[in-house]
């Protein structure tokens, strides 16, 4: 088992290095990692998530803290201190539909060169991108997204770093990990090899790098 303490594996990500975090609106987001973060004091992150959370949750604790210098989201409409420092030219913002930033993500940890959507076609969303025309419809190309860590959170991890999530908590964290050169994972439960039925696996352990230990 690749077991870590939280305050060691944080403090292997560096100031300015690229972070996917996985989960939807805090729900399937590390709350310790975001929190052993700030602790840390990291500066100039750039994340890449499908939403920046609210105040005080998930995410939200990292633009709480002015630790971010850009994100790549869905949306950050159930933020306003986000939209504050955009506003305010503090914070970039690059908006993705989101299930284009989902396949761009996909695309990314599976080796493709990008992914081809409809989405966007005639929008702001348009601007700056190559447009490819295929059997006589236009679509948009739309680059694949990878990251220096995936935060990953489960809702299990056996001694082999084999992982389960929970419900809707497994938004966007099977695919970060795969599209990430370090994955750092923490797990609610930490079980032996065996109690996670083979069907249940979501995320491989040989995909795994860090696995913070309980009440580390």
């Amino acid at each position: 088992m690749k077991g870590i303490k939280i305050e060691d594996a944080v403090a292997r990500i560096p100031d300015g290095a690229s972070l996917m975090v996985g989960g939807f609106m805090g729900v399937g987001t590390s709350e310790r990692i975001m929190d052993e973060l700030v602790r840390q004091g990291r500066r100039d992150l750039t994340v890449i998530a499908n939403d920046t959370a609210r105040s005080g949750i998930g995410i939200g604790k990292l633009v709480d803290a002015r630790a971010l210098s850009k994100v790549i989201v869905s949306h950050i409409g159930t933020n306003p201190e986000t939209q504050r420092q955009m506003i305010a030219g503090d914070l970039a913002v690059e908006l993705v539909p989101q299930g284009t930033l989902a396949e761009r993500v996909r695309a990314g940890g599976f080796g493709l060169g990008g992914i081809l959507t409809r989405t966007g076609l005639g929008t702001a969303v348009e601007e700056g991108k190559t447009r490819i025309e295929v059997n006589g419809e236009p679509f948009l190309l739309e680059l694949p997204l990878r990251a220096d860590f995936a935060i990953v959170h489960a809702k299990q991890a056996d001694y082999a770093c084999n992982l389960a999530y929970s419900l809707t908590a497994q938004n966007f964290n099977p695919i970060m990990a795969m599209a990430a050169d370090v994955v750092i994972v923490d797990a609610e439960d930490i079980v032996p090899i065996g109690v996670i039925p083979p069907d249940s696996v979501r995320t491989p352990g040989v995909l795994v790098d860090y696995l913070l230990n309980r009440g580390a």
